[in-house]
């Protein structure tokens, strides 16, 4: 059994008992579903990685742009400093988003994948093909929010 089959075995087994049914209730994930998964994981991965590095390069010439800023008015050193800001908030959320895409490929690896963190039970494949990062179903996403 490849790797990817005994996560989807793992998965529908997890779900299962986690909700306290049996597998006949839960709707296991594929083999080529996870793998599809994956890759889109994987490569959004990459994007990120890309885009993390662009904005760190653009940080790091605003910085050398803005030396000590003689000769600047105050709307200029406003506003390559809200630059800076923009671009240090762009790489913090592309990294967040990154961290969660390896959350879930590891999730993925150990079986876990499509069941909620916080009730056990399992996350809707529509769900999890329009957010894959998803790790709370919808109803334990909806009381989180509500927080």
């Amino acid at each position: 059994m490849t790797g990817a089959a005994t996560a989807a075995t793992k998965v529908a087994a997890g779900a299962a008992s986690k909700a306290g049914a049996t597998a006949v209730g839960v709707v296991a994930w594929t083999t080529s579903e996870l793998n599809a998964i994956r890759d889109s994981i994987v490569s959004e991965m990459l994007s990120l990685r890309a885009e993390i590095a662009d904005a760190e390069a653009e940080v790091a010439s605003l910085m050398r742009q803005s030396g000590d800023g003689a000769g600047d008015d105050q709307a200029d050193a406003g506003s390559k400093t809200l630059e800076r800001e923009q671009e240090m908030s762009l790489a913090n959320n592309a990294r967040e988003i990154l961290e969660q895409d390896q959350h879930a490929l590891e999730r993925i690896d150990d079986g876990t994948y499509g069941i909620c963190e916080s009730c056990g039970q399992p996350i809707g494949k529509l769900r999890l093909e329009a957010a894959p990062r998803a790790t709370l179903c919808v109803p334990c996403k909806t009381k989180q929010e509500r927080r």
